[in-house]
Parts: C-alpha cells; structure tokens; sequence
C-alpha cells in the first residue's frame, strides 16, 4: 500500500503499533487518536470509529461478537477505554425487529443500552448503529474537509462516482440514526465489494478488516477526492470568486482586532458571558476577502458537526479595514444594529422551523464573526469551545472551497439544520453536561504570575474555570509556569508592570488571546526592609513604581476594556498588613502598601458605576513559597526581630491569633472570595493573616 500522502498525514508507527498484540481494541483506539491528530481528517469531538471482537458472555459462557465504539460526547484524538462504549453487536442488530420507522428513532436511542456488553461502558451515540449494522471488523466515520466537499457538492452522487468509479457507496442526506444505518446497510447489500461510502453533505464510511487496512483505507480515499479537488482548483484558476479586499499587514491586523474584541465580546454576551478567540490564518482571509463571501457566508455549513458549534451561519460585519476601532461609539452605532438583526434572525429562524416539542431557544448571538480584511473572531462558553468552533469554520471554509471548485457548495436545508441542532437528544447531551464552575467564562490577568502567591492565585482561579494572562518580569519562570496548565487554560507575557507599553501590551494579548479582562490580580511585588535613614530614593522610587504606579496603570489600562465590554468586572490588589500597621524598618514598603490600600478604595468609589468592584487581599508573613522572602527582605525582617533568618515561619505563625502558618494558596483563596463568593462587595479589605489584632480595619 501506498504510504506517501500529500493531503494527510501518514502517522501509523508499525513499533509502537506492534507493542498492541493482538489486542484489536487498543488497536482501534490508537487508530482513533492518529487519525483525531490531523485536523483535515476530522476536528475535535467529530467522527467515530469502532471495531469488533469476539469476547466470552459471562452470562452464557458463550463466544459472542461484540462492537466497541466511540461513546457520546468523545473525541477520537483523545479517546480512551473510559470513552468507549462495548455493545452486543446481536442484540444491536435485532432491534431492526422493533424498529418503527422515522418517528421511533429516539426511542431507538434508549434500547441500545440494554444492548451493553461491557457495564463501564460510555452512553453509546446516536451512530452506534451506522457501526453496527456494517459487518466489518474495524469501521472510521470520519468528517475530513475534502469528503465532505464532495458530500456537499451539487450533484455529489456523479461526483462520488467520477472519483472512485465502482468503489465507494453513496446515500442522500439523512439525519444521523438507526435509519441512516439501516441505509448504509442497503447500500453496501447492493454494492458489494465497495470500499466505503460517502453521506451527502455530511462525511464518510470506510472500512478494513484489521485497525491498520481500516486506517490505510480512510488515507486513501480521502487522498483521492484531495487530488480531484486540487486539480479542480487547478483548472479553476481562482477560488470563491477571486479577492475583493486586501488584508492589513499582521500587525495591524491583530492591533486592530485586539481593539474591537472586547467591544466585540461585550455584544456576543448579551445573554450569556463568552471568552472569545481570534484567527487570521492564510485560509481564512482567503475566504473572507473574496467576492464570494456575501454569497456563501449567509448559505451555512452543511456538515452537522460544523454548524452545531458555528451556528447555522456567521456574523459579517460591515467595517472597513480602514474603520478608526478606537472610536468606541461610533463603532458600537455600526456594530449594535448589526448583532440586533443577527440575533432577530436567528429567532425567524428558530420561530419558522420549531416544533410543538422543541426545547427553548437558545442564546441567539453569533459565534463566528467575520471582519474582511482583519480575521476571524469566535466566542463560547471557555476557551476551548470556541477555539474549536474556529476550527470547525475552518472546515466548513474547506468545505466550501471544495464544493465551489467541483461544482457548486449546496448547504442544509434550514428545517433539517435545525432538526439537529434541537434535536431532543442533543438537548439531552447538553442538559448531561457537568455544571459550571463559579468562575467559568471569566477572563483574568494576575501580574508577578511567575511565581510565589501569583502563581497560587492564578492556579486558583485556573481551577475555579477562569481562563489566566499571567504577567511577571522572568520569561523562564513564565515559560514553567505555561507548562503546568492545560491547553486553553492560560498565556503568558513578560511585563514590567512600572512600564505604560509594557502593560498595554499584557492586555493586548489578554484580548487576542480570550476577548478581554474581568478579573485584575495586581500581585506584582517586592519587599524592601530598611530603616529610614538606609533607605535611598532608588528604593523609594521602586517601590512606588512596582506596587502602587503599576497598581494604577493596571487599573486604568484594564478598566478600558472592561467599559468596553459593559460586562462589569473584579479588581483585587495584594497589598499587606504593613500598609495598616506601624513598624521598624518600613517606611519605603509600608507606605507603597498604604497607598495601595486607599487607591482600592477611591477605584471602588469612582467605579461603582460600571458595576466593576475593586477590593484589596491584605497577606502577611507569607514565608513559605513567597518569592518576596528569597532576598534581602527576610534578612531585614529578621534583623528588625531580633531573630534568625530560619526562625521567621515559627515567629510569624506564633505572633497571629491563629497560630497559623499563612501559604501562597491562602492568599489566593482570598482572591477567589473577592471575585466569587463576596459578590456585592466593593471597597473591602481582606486580611489573610492568621488573624492580627493590630490590624483590624474596624
């Protein structure tokens, strides 16, 4: 077989593949994964595979065939054992006996289960059956752009067949279920000997009777309808109608979309809060420049998959590359009425096409958003999900690049998109989704993120589903503290926080990156312990400029984006004990902590308005794990009482009213009181320090 591929990549390591045995379930899973790593093949949670072995029934103790597919919800470049789910491929195929037809396929739904062999098994999906109605060993039901560019192309059954002559199947659009199943079952029954089949307008079957056949099939075929369409394109000369609008340069490109993502967000959240993500990749402003972007943009995607995490249709919004973004008003006077007449009609649609049983509507605001010239912006629930949301219009660009140069792209009917997209058993997929954390769909920047209490509060707010910027002076510890959090979870950017450009941009990545700011941790901090006569103006000065100059730009640079998204938002500055309580040795650091404190107060005075609280997180002795304590401070600390440098944790622990030992992650839970629990608080002190009588604030 043929293992050199131009249009996908060939990742079968026959080693690694060898270590499996003859276990075909690890080798069905292996396959999966390498085929979910190239994004041509199938994006994130798309398509499914299976494969079939004999196993004991511990009930009879006879052999029996069983089918091991991909559970709801999973996706196939991560799946595992935990996500699969093992059915009796008898049983499954003996509820053909009790099928009724069309208007009996949720209920079809409901009785796989009591085809479950293996009892840790994940929901079976509403493509069990296309699986298990096929005889073969190992099966893929892949999206890859290039299959479903012949799916969704006019006259796509002539097409099929001048592709792959004789050899691969075709069935007409169908909604995905046990009928659907039953068809490919037809189709194969009257086309033996074919390799596959393609699904107008929505993907392909194929097969093998190892893991290793089964994957070399679907490269193969997808390889070929790649080469056709390339050729297509070829004699074509040009796609989607050639370039109407040129692109800025990159850089302007991502200034301009750093401006206008947070105005941007603010409207796609009128109902729920988003995190948006943005992208200008080559594909992209191909599509989104040309003269055929008017025409096929309002058409849809076609492939389930796409337009049920794109919505049916983008958002084109009508600015010139030229438009000045930094005129807040006079872009929201363009941009409101265009989200008003999206959202109005996305409720015709949902009113025009609803049933009597249908769930509610849902949040009617755009997901994909297009501005020619600049790029791509896409807004979800977090990070991740609107990410992928971009990378399923990406498919559906190619989809539709495809199609155009084959024939013509032919997209869903609108009723038959909108019976997948509230179909009772999606709603049900979502209704099983996990809850919300408290601080899902929240975007933070926490500056001094590379370590000690910063580092603890963004894990916090990491874990409490708040996507991170974290800024501090160290790359290297930057870079470290990257690689502790999941993709999607968090960026980083070197920032001097006495710096006004540096600072400018930390918040443009903050708005590239996730659409904007809610939460402001200001943690960047040193400590300088000096009686006054030792201490110089040098000190002086940067102590002022760290803690309280750079509080202030933060606060001013960050409150910017937060009018412009109208979504409110939380600023907590980490200030100390010190900046409430006299003591020797101080007088730089204490009084950098006491203007701290009171600019807290006058931003929750001035900001109330905008609905944007400000509060402040007073730690003291934080010793363990604070960065603050690795240099001269502790040494001056120590000095000023007459212990040692070693005696510093006991002797903080002992001097508070608790007897406690105050950590990193005791400051950050106080963070996460401010911006979570303590709601309507504005203008508070919270002091995490075991509880020190000399400073109460009341």
């Amino acid at each position: 077989m043929v293992k050199n591929f131009q249009y996908v990549d060939y990742l079968w390591d026959e080693q690694k593949a060898a270590s499996f045995g003859d276990d075909q379930v690890a080798l069905f899973l292996y396959r999966s994964n390498i085929l979910g790593a190239d994004l041509r093949i199938t994006n994130y949670g798309g398509g499914n595979t299976s494969c079939k072995t004999i196993e004991k029934d511990p009930l009879t103790n006879e052999e029996v065939e069983v089918m091991w597919v991909k559970g709801s919800g999973g996706d196939i470049g991560t799946l595992t054992r935990s996500g699969i789910a093992g059915l009796y491929t008898g049983r499954l195929r003996d509820l053909k006996n009790v099928y009724g037809g069309l208007a009996d396929e949720d209920r079809m739904v409901g009785l796989f289960n009591h085809c479950i062999y293996d009892l840790d098994s994940k929901a079976p999906s509403i493509d069990t059956p296309l699986h298990g109605l096929l005889p073969f060993k190992h099966i893929d039901h892949l999206h890859p752009d290039a299959l479903i560019a012949v799916a969704a192309a006019k006259d796509s059954e002539q097409v099929t067949k001048e592709i792959w002559g004789d050899t691969m199947g075709w069935v007409p659009w169908q909604r995905p279920g046990f009928d659907l199943g039953l068809q490919l079952e037809k189709c194969l029954n009257d086309n033996p000997g074919i390799r596959g089949i393609v699904l107008g307008s929505h993907g392909l079957f194929t097969w093998g009777d190892t893991s290793y056949e089964c994957y070399m099939n679907s490269l193969e075929v997808i390889e070929m309808a790649s080469e056709y369409i390339a050729k297509k394109i070829k004699e074509k000369g040009s796609v989607f109608g050639g370039q109407k609008i040129e692109s800025l340069g990159k850089e302007a490109r991502l200034d301009k979309a750093a401006v206008i993502m947070p105005l941007l967000r603010g409207l796609a959240s009128s109902e729920n809060r988003m995190v948006g993500h943005f992208t200008d990749s080559d594909v992209v402003l191909e599509f989104i420049n040309s003269n055929d972007l008017d025409r096929l943009a309002p058409l849809g995607t076609s492939c389930p998959d796409h337009f049920l995490r794109t919505k049916i249709q983008p958002l084109v919004l009508n600015l010139s590359t030229g438009e000045n973004v930094e005129d807040t008003a006079a872009v929201l006077e363009k941009l409101k009425p265009a989200f008003a007449q999206y959202r109005e009609e996305y409720k015709q649609y949902y009113e025009t096409c609803k049933h009597p049983n249908s769930p509610a509507m849902r949040d009617p605001n755009p997901v994909i958003i297009i501005y020619p010239g600049v790029g791509m912006f896409s807004f979800a629930k977090d990070k991740q999900t609107a990410r992928v949301a971009s990378e399923f219009y990406v498919n559906a660009i190619n989809v539709m690049r495809g199609a155009e140069a084959i024939t013509e792209y032919t997209s869903l009917p609108r009723q038959e998109a909108f019976d997948i997209e509230y179909w009772l058993l999606e709603e049900a997929k979502l209704q099983r989704m996990p809850a919300e954390k408290p601080l899902s769909r929240k975007v933070a920047i926490v500056t001094g993120g590379g370590g000690g209490i910063g580092k603890a509060i963004a894990d916090k707010l990491v874990a409490e589903g708040a996507v991170v910027v974290l800024t501090d002076l160290s790359k290297d510890a930057l870079d470290a503290a990257l690689k502790t959090y999941k993709k999607d979870q968090a960026e980083v950017v070197v920032c001097d926080v006495t710096n006004e450009a540096a600072i400018a941009e930390a918040y443009k990545k903050a708005s590239l990156a996730f659409g904007g700011v809610d939460i402001i941790v200001h943690s960047a901090g040193l400590a300088i312990s000096k009686s006054l006569e030792d201490t110089t103006l040098k000190d002086w000065d940067l102590l002022q400029n760290v803690l309280v100059k750079g509080q202030f730009m933060m606060a001013q640079q960050g409150v910017a984006i937060m009018r412009k998204q109208g979504l409110g938002g939380d600023i907590v500055n980490i200030a100390s004990k010190n900046g409430l309580v006299a003591g020797p040795n101080n007088v730089g650091y204490g009084t950098a902590k006491a203007a701290q404190q009171h600019m807290t107060r006058l931003l929750a005075a001035e900001l109330a308005a905008d609905k944007i609280r400000v509060n402040t997180v007073n730690p003291d002795g934080v010793i363990v794990g604070s960065k603050i304590w690795e240099g001269e401070w502790a040494e001056g600390r120590a000095k000023a009482y007459g212990i040692s440098v070693e005696e510093l944790p006991a002797h903080y622990a002992k001097r508070n009213l608790l007897n406690e030992i105050i950590l990193p992650d005791d400051i950050a839970n106080g963070v996460f009181a401010c911006v979570s629990v303590l709601n309507k608080s504005t203008g508070n002190t919270i002091n995490v320090d075991g509880g020190m009588a000399n400073a109460f604030v009341r």
